[in-house]
């Protein structure tokens, strides 16, 4: 289910025409990857959340902000 969720979450972001870029939640840096290594296997299956590492102050964790443009009206 998680799977899926994530799944329509990237198709909307393609409706829009782009993906809104991750931010780090502690400094705001784009320099936010996704933590890679043995525990991204049960990730896969939506198991446990993906955990996301910033590079520039080095906060661990599963929440990143998205920065959304408006459509215009």
């Amino acid at each position: 289910m998680h799977i899926l969720k994530n799944l329509c979450e990237v198709l909307s972001g393609l409706k829009r025409g782009k993906l809104a870029p991750k931010l780090c939640p502690k400094c705001g840096s784009s320099k936010l990857r996704v933590s890679s290594g043995f525990d991204t296997y049960p990730r896969m299956f939506g198991i446990t959340p993906l955990e996301y590492v910033c590079e520039n102050c080095g906060y661990r964790g599963p929440i990143a902000m998205e920065i959304e443009e408006e459509e215009p009206r």
